[in-house]
């Protein structure tokens, strides 16, 4: 069985290579939180990967059924021997997390196991509130040594702006996957139907649903801005991911933009300029 501090110092190596937005911003949270912010983010990366691990939905139906008994106690052998569930339990512990946020975050995960259709937005703003909203939610208690730091409203409206910006971003590899998250009556309202996506069609229809999303995602970013009074100091840095979504969506506008094929990144150094500064 590893040691405590190997445990966190894993998920800290995997949240560097697996989510390096997440990691930067791990990095300007004081030096005693940020092992737990690593752990829950490797947890978080731990859960999004399964369907790109597993060969088939039922094998990933029981991958996460081990986390789910995991963090439930109820797991066979020992959870302790895997040094992201050891790190990730050692986090709930120390500031008292509620467990059924976590299992709320897996189960809205079961989605991405199946090439089903997002039904509609509703259904889209649900999933984000229940994975990216409810991550910050976490984040933001641990921050707060513990105590609920009073950001739900403002943490609802950051995951799902995060969490939209980072669909758009993954537009293409879905795609390619047969995975639709943007919501059909979205794709309805713009007459792009499954085919124009996963064959790579596209076209005009496809712009302007994905141009509508952008306008979402910054709708609620707008709403954290109001909320921002509402996010007492210490529980900053869980939102600070968020000063990366304008630059992404700016970069979707340009003109040689291709949603289906090309990758929307920035060079590391902006990234970290952008989470220095902070989203507001």
């Amino acid at each position: 069985m590893a040691d405590p501090q190997s445990n966190f110092a894993h998920c800290a190596e995997l949240v560097r290579e697996a989510d390096p937005d997440r990691y930067f911003s791990s990095l300007l949270a004081p030096e005693d939180k940020r092992p737990y912010l690593q752990a829950l983010y490797a947890f978080n990366f731990e859960i999004a990967r399964v369907r790109e691990s597993v060969r088939e939905p039922m094998l990933g139906e029981i991958r996460l059924q081990w986390w789910r008994d995991a963090l439930q106690g109820e797991a066979r052998g020992d959870v302790r021997a895997n040094p992201v569930a050891a790190a990730l339990d050692d986090t709930i512990v120390k500031f008292r997390l509620p467990r059924q946020s976590l299992v709320d975050l897996i189960e809205a995960r079961m989605f991405d196991l199946y090439d089903d259709p997002m039904p509609s937005l509703n259904d889209l703003e649900g999933y984000c509130g229940e994975t990216s909203s409810s991550l910050i939610q976490l984040s933001s208690i641990v921050l707060n040594d513990g105590k609920d730091a009073g950001t739900a409203d403002a943490a609802g409206h950051a995951g799902v702006a995060y969490a939209i910006t980072g669909l758009l971003r993954a537009f293409p590899i879905h795609a390619r996957q047969g995975q639709l998250y943007i919501p059909a009556d979205i794709l309805a309202r713009h007459g792009v139907v499954r085919e124009d996506i996963v064959t790579g069609r596209g076209g005009p229809g496809l712009k302007s649903a994905l141009a509508d999303m952008r306008a979402i995602a910054r709708r609620h970013l707008d709403q954290v801005k109001t909320l921002r009074s509402t996010i007492p100091s210490a529980a900053k840095p869980a939102f600070r991911p968020l000063a990366l979504i304008e630059p992404y969506l700016k970069a979707m506008e340009k003109r040689d933009y291709d949603p289906l094929h090309t990758p929307v990144d920035l060079p590391q150094w902006r990234k970290i300029w952008a989470l220095w500064r902070g989203p507001f």
